[in-house]
Protein backbone atom coordinates (compact mmCIF):
# COMPACT_ATOMS: atom_id res chain seq x y z
CA UNK A 1 0.00 0.00 0.00
CA UNK A 2 0.82 3.54 -0.30
CA UNK A 3 2.79 4.90 2.47
CA UNK A 4 1.24 7.13 4.46
CA UNK A 5 3.62 9.85 4.26
CA UNK A 6 3.41 9.60 0.74
CA UNK A 7 1.11 12.35 -1.61
CA UNK A 8 -2.13 11.41 -2.68
CA UNK A 9 -2.74 10.34 -6.44
CA UNK A 10 -2.95 13.33 -8.36
CA UNK A 11 -6.75 14.90 -9.26
CA UNK A 12 -6.05 15.82 -12.47
CA UNK A 13 -4.06 12.85 -13.84
CA UNK A 14 -4.02 12.48 -17.83
CA UNK A 15 -0.79 9.96 -18.13
CA UNK A 16 0.91 6.92 -17.03
CA UNK A 17 3.98 5.39 -17.91
CA UNK A 18 4.83 1.89 -17.79
CA UNK A 19 7.83 -0.12 -17.86
CA UNK A 20 7.68 -3.75 -19.74
CA UNK A 21 9.89 -6.32 -17.84
CA UNK A 22 8.93 -7.02 -14.41
CA UNK A 23 6.02 -4.31 -14.33
CA UNK A 24 3.56 -5.41 -17.49
CA UNK A 25 5.63 -8.61 -18.16
CA UNK A 26 7.18 -11.60 -16.48
CA UNK A 27 9.60 -11.77 -19.23
CA UNK A 28 13.10 -11.96 -16.96
CA UNK A 29 13.66 -16.01 -17.30
CA UNK A 30 13.06 -15.65 -21.28
CA UNK A 31 15.53 -12.51 -21.50
CA UNK A 32 18.42 -14.19 -19.46
CA UNK A 33 17.92 -17.39 -22.04
CA UNK A 34 18.07 -15.27 -24.54
CA UNK A 35 21.22 -13.73 -23.56
CA UNK A 36 22.79 -16.55 -22.71
CA UNK A 37 21.30 -18.79 -26.24
CA UNK A 38 24.00 -15.60 -27.61
CA UNK A 39 26.95 -16.61 -24.77
CA UNK A 40 26.92 -20.27 -25.58
CA UNK A 41 26.99 -19.65 -29.62
CA UNK A 42 29.52 -16.55 -29.54
CA UNK A 43 31.70 -17.22 -26.22
CA UNK A 44 31.04 -20.68 -25.61
CA UNK A 45 29.82 -20.53 -22.66
CA UNK A 46 26.79 -19.32 -19.85
CA UNK A 47 26.23 -16.13 -18.68
CA UNK A 48 25.65 -15.69 -14.63
CA UNK A 49 22.37 -14.00 -13.61
CA UNK A 50 25.12 -11.22 -12.29
CA UNK A 51 26.49 -11.16 -15.68
CA UNK A 52 23.45 -10.90 -17.40
CA UNK A 53 21.90 -8.08 -15.28
CA UNK A 54 25.06 -6.14 -15.38
CA UNK A 55 24.12 -5.87 -19.28
CA UNK A 56 21.32 -4.45 -19.04
CA UNK A 57 20.91 -0.56 -18.98
CA UNK A 58 21.01 0.23 -23.04
CA UNK A 59 19.36 -1.90 -25.23
CA UNK A 60 20.14 -5.68 -26.28
CA UNK A 61 22.95 -4.09 -28.96
CA UNK A 62 24.96 -2.51 -26.04
CA UNK A 63 24.53 -5.08 -23.74
CA UNK A 64 26.14 -7.48 -26.69
CA UNK A 65 28.72 -4.99 -27.28
CA UNK A 66 30.33 -5.52 -23.71
CA UNK A 67 30.70 -8.66 -24.36
CA UNK A 68 31.49 -8.97 -28.17
CA UNK A 69 33.62 -7.79 -30.83
CA UNK A 70 31.27 -5.15 -32.24
CA UNK A 71 31.37 -6.85 -35.99
CA UNK A 72 29.42 -9.74 -34.34
CA UNK A 73 26.90 -7.31 -32.43
CA UNK A 74 24.45 -7.30 -36.00
CA UNK A 75 24.72 -11.39 -36.43
CA UNK A 76 24.16 -12.18 -32.41
CA UNK A 77 21.10 -9.28 -32.30
CA UNK A 78 19.77 -11.44 -35.14
CA UNK A 79 20.09 -14.50 -33.22
CA UNK A 80 19.06 -13.05 -29.57
CA UNK A 81 15.70 -11.77 -31.40
CA UNK A 82 14.75 -15.24 -33.40
CA UNK A 83 15.18 -16.88 -30.07
CA UNK A 84 12.96 -14.36 -28.09
CA UNK A 85 10.44 -14.25 -30.58
CA UNK A 86 10.79 -18.22 -30.83
CA UNK A 87 10.74 -19.03 -27.23
CA UNK A 88 8.19 -15.76 -26.15
CA UNK A 89 5.41 -17.60 -25.24
CA UNK A 90 6.74 -20.63 -23.25
CA UNK A 91 8.57 -18.17 -20.94
CA UNK A 92 7.05 -14.75 -20.80
CA UNK A 93 3.30 -13.85 -19.63
CA UNK A 94 1.37 -10.80 -19.23
CA UNK A 95 1.05 -10.45 -15.18
CA UNK A 96 -2.34 -11.59 -14.15
CA UNK A 97 -4.64 -8.74 -13.62
CA UNK A 98 -2.09 -6.04 -15.77
CA UNK A 99 -4.66 -5.98 -18.84
CA UNK A 100 -7.43 -5.08 -16.20
CA UNK A 101 -5.34 -1.81 -15.15
CA UNK A 102 -4.82 -0.91 -18.99
CA UNK A 103 -8.10 -1.26 -19.59
CA UNK A 104 -9.54 0.52 -16.33
CA UNK A 105 -7.54 3.68 -17.12
CA UNK A 106 -8.54 3.26 -20.99
CA UNK A 107 -12.03 3.95 -19.61
CA UNK A 108 -10.91 6.83 -17.38
CA UNK A 109 -9.85 8.80 -20.40
CA UNK A 110 -6.40 8.36 -19.36
CA UNK A 111 -3.41 8.22 -22.10
CA UNK A 112 -1.01 4.82 -21.88
CA UNK A 113 2.73 4.82 -23.05
CA UNK A 114 5.65 2.81 -22.26
CA UNK A 115 9.15 3.77 -21.43
CA UNK A 116 11.52 0.61 -21.52
CA UNK A 117 14.73 -0.17 -21.64
CA UNK A 118 14.88 -2.76 -24.28
CA UNK A 119 15.30 -2.51 -27.53
CA UNK A 120 12.68 -1.72 -30.27
CA UNK A 121 12.48 -5.19 -31.78
CA UNK A 122 12.14 -7.17 -28.42
CA UNK A 123 9.87 -4.68 -26.89
CA UNK A 124 7.94 -4.93 -29.66
CA UNK A 125 7.99 -8.76 -29.73
CA UNK A 126 7.00 -8.53 -26.40
CA UNK A 127 3.96 -6.28 -26.61
CA UNK A 128 2.21 -7.81 -29.34
CA UNK A 129 2.92 -11.23 -28.68
CA UNK A 130 1.09 -10.53 -25.07
CA UNK A 131 -2.20 -8.87 -27.06
CA UNK A 132 -1.67 -5.33 -25.44
CA UNK A 133 0.28 -3.26 -28.47
CA UNK A 134 -3.67 -1.25 -28.61
CA UNK A 135 -3.96 0.44 -25.82
CA UNK A 136 -0.25 2.09 -25.73
CA UNK A 137 -0.55 5.53 -27.72
CA UNK A 138 3.28 5.89 -27.92
CA UNK A 139 5.98 3.36 -26.69
CA UNK A 140 9.28 4.75 -26.25
CA UNK A 141 12.13 1.92 -25.95
CA UNK A 142 15.64 1.64 -25.63
CA UNK A 143 16.37 2.38 -28.98
CA UNK A 144 14.60 5.37 -29.41
CA UNK A 145 16.91 7.39 -26.57
CA UNK A 146 20.12 9.31 -26.61
CA UNK A 147 20.28 8.83 -23.27
CA UNK A 148 19.49 5.42 -21.66
CA UNK A 149 17.89 4.86 -17.48
CA UNK A 150 18.09 5.97 -15.41
CA UNK A 151 18.11 9.87 -17.58
CA UNK A 152 14.94 10.88 -18.03
CA UNK A 153 15.37 11.10 -21.67
CA UNK A 154 12.49 8.76 -22.45
CA UNK A 155 9.65 10.15 -20.10
CA UNK A 156 10.86 14.09 -21.53
CA UNK A 157 9.81 12.47 -24.93
CA UNK A 158 6.49 11.06 -23.35
CA UNK A 159 5.46 14.29 -22.39
CA UNK A 160 6.41 16.03 -25.21
CA UNK A 161 4.73 13.73 -27.56
CA UNK A 162 1.75 13.48 -26.06
CA UNK A 163 1.28 17.10 -24.30
CA UNK A 164 0.98 16.39 -20.43
CA UNK A 165 2.88 18.35 -17.87
CA UNK A 166 5.12 16.38 -15.45
CA UNK A 167 2.06 17.07 -12.43
CA UNK A 168 -0.51 15.00 -15.01
CA UNK A 169 1.62 11.89 -15.33
CA UNK A 170 2.48 8.98 -13.14
CA UNK A 171 5.65 6.35 -14.06
CA UNK A 172 5.08 2.78 -12.90
CA UNK A 173 8.22 0.63 -13.13
CA UNK A 174 9.76 -1.86 -11.07
CA UNK A 175 13.50 -0.74 -11.07
CA UNK A 176 15.98 1.89 -9.21
CA UNK A 177 16.38 3.42 -12.75
CA UNK A 178 12.73 3.64 -12.63
CA UNK A 179 12.56 5.73 -9.92
CA UNK A 180 15.29 7.84 -10.21
CA UNK A 181 14.22 8.69 -14.46
CA UNK A 182 10.64 9.70 -12.86
CA UNK A 183 12.07 11.73 -10.27
CA UNK A 184 14.85 13.45 -12.70
CA UNK A 185 12.07 14.43 -15.16
CA UNK A 186 9.85 15.67 -12.10
CA UNK A 187 7.46 12.59 -12.23
CA UNK A 188 5.79 10.58 -9.34
CA UNK A 189 6.06 7.17 -9.65
CA UNK A 190 5.06 3.50 -8.50
CA UNK A 191 7.12 1.21 -7.55
CA UNK A 192 5.81 -2.10 -8.32
CA UNK A 193 7.48 -5.62 -6.71
CA UNK A 194 5.71 -8.32 -7.69
CA UNK A 195 8.46 -9.23 -10.22
CA UNK A 196 11.21 -7.18 -9.10
CA UNK A 197 15.14 -8.35 -9.65
CA UNK A 198 16.54 -6.31 -7.20
CA UNK A 199 13.97 -5.60 -4.69
CA UNK A 200 16.48 -4.36 -2.31
CA UNK A 201 17.78 -1.62 -3.77
CA UNK A 202 14.43 -0.21 -5.12
CA UNK A 203 13.11 -0.50 -1.55
CA UNK A 204 16.15 1.92 -0.33
CA UNK A 205 14.65 4.68 -3.12
CA UNK A 206 12.00 7.04 -2.36
CA UNK A 207 9.00 6.45 -4.47
CA UNK A 208 6.25 8.16 -4.31
CA UNK A 209 3.70 5.08 -4.34
CA UNK A 210 4.88 1.13 -3.66
CA UNK A 211 2.81 -1.88 -4.58
CA UNK A 212 3.66 -5.67 -3.87
CA UNK A 213 0.64 -6.91 -5.98
CA UNK A 214 -1.27 -6.25 -9.24
CA UNK A 215 -4.56 -6.13 -7.73
CA UNK A 216 -3.20 -4.06 -4.72
CA UNK A 217 -2.45 -1.33 -7.74
CA UNK A 218 -5.83 -2.06 -9.55
CA UNK A 219 -7.87 -1.00 -6.09
CA UNK A 220 -5.93 1.91 -5.33
CA UNK A 221 -6.25 3.40 -9.05
CA UNK A 222 -10.05 2.99 -9.01
CA UNK A 223 -10.12 3.95 -5.16
CA UNK A 224 -8.76 7.10 -6.52
CA UNK A 225 -10.65 7.60 -9.43
CA UNK A 226 -14.03 7.15 -7.30
CA UNK A 227 -12.86 9.68 -4.65
CA UNK A 228 -12.83 12.44 -7.59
Amino acid sequence: MPEASQPRFPDNLACVIFDIDGTLAKSNELIFASFNHVAVKYLGRSLSQAEVIALFGPPEEGGLRRILEDRLVPMAMDDLCLFYGREHAGMASLHQGIEEVLRFLRTRHVRLAVFTGKGRRTAAITLEQLGISPYFDLVVSGSDVDQHKPHPEGIHRVLSVLGMSPQQTLMVGDSVSDIRASHAAGVAVASVLWDCYDRDSVLKERAEFRFEQVGEMMAWFDDQFISR
